[in-house]
């Protein structure tokens, strides 16, 4: 691929945003996410996704210079569709994906990341979607997915002011769950990937999926479909292995089956 590569460590598979010089996201690049995930998807060897920027940032937006290639609004809108449908297939993935933020993840590269199902941040992260400085407004979900991440009014200062917020802050908001030094920040995303990379897959997306059906069902609907699954995934060899190595005091292999 142009601007994606990833090399797998103990099943998890270690993805580098390399656009340099900010990473900005291109529809070439966003189309490459997606070409990703089909490869991730079909490799029984990899069960986690750790996603970085290299060099100074994670990613500092959407490349502006597309948008002058627009001529109307109708082309503006089938460019967020092919975002928002990419991003949409991130955070269902069948798999754990980890956003390790660094430097810049603004506007696009923020709601990247908000698709992840987990982000860990640097101290010197900057995080924020400054497109109505612009004129414009987020267009990959992002004014859906910052609200259930951070609250309302949080959100609205955020997309009015378009300031962005540091790690610390990202993480008091609950926008991130941890901050890291810069040098850690990849080393500990990794250490915490590989230990879910441990967990039986057949949980890891049973799990995915119950909690992206909590956002969008009552709780009522939500524990229905969560005993529904328990009775599924109790059926699995991996339910069976995880069981039998918790009684014989050993540690369980799961194969995804």
């Amino acid at each position: 691929m142009e601007f994606l590569s990833w090399k797998v460590e103990e099943g998890v598979a270690i993805v580098t945003i390399q656009r340099p010089p900010a990473n900005a996201l291109s529809r070439g690049l966003i189309l490459e996410v997606d070409e990703m995930l089909s490869a991730v998807e079909d490799d029984d060897a990899i069960r986690v996704i750790v996603l970085h920027g290299d060099g100074r940032f994670f990613s500092a937006g959407a490349d502006i210079k597309e948008f002058t290639e627009v001529s109307s609004g109708e082309e503006f809108t089938k460019l967020a569709s092919i975002g928002q449908k990419v991003f949409e297939r991130l955070e269902t993935f069948s798999k754990p994906v980890i956003a390790a933020i660094h430097g810049a993840a603004l506007g696009g590269g923020l709601e990247l990341a908000m698709a992840c199902h987990i982000r860990y941040v640097s101290e010197d992260a900057k995080l924020g979607l400054p497109e109505l400085q612009l004129g414009l407004i987020p267009g990959f979900a992002g004014t859906q997915r910052l609200p259930r991440y951070v609250g309302v009014a949080k959100a609205a200062e955020m997309l009015f002011t378009s300031e962005p917020i540091s790690g610390t802050e990202a993480v008091q908001a609950g926008l991130a769950t941890q901050v890291f030094t810069t040098e850690e920040l990849l080393p500990k995303s990794l250490e915490i990937a590989k230990k879910i990379a441990l967990k039986s897959p057949v949980t890891l997306k049973a799990t995915i999926e119950m909690l992206q059906f909590g956002k969008h069902q009552t709780y009522y609907d939500g524990v229905k479909a969560e005993a529904d699954s328990f009775g599924t995934v109790f059926e699995s060899h991996d339910a069976k292995e995880g069981i039998q190595a918790f009684l014989e005091k050993r540690k369980a292999t799961f194969t995804g089956k």
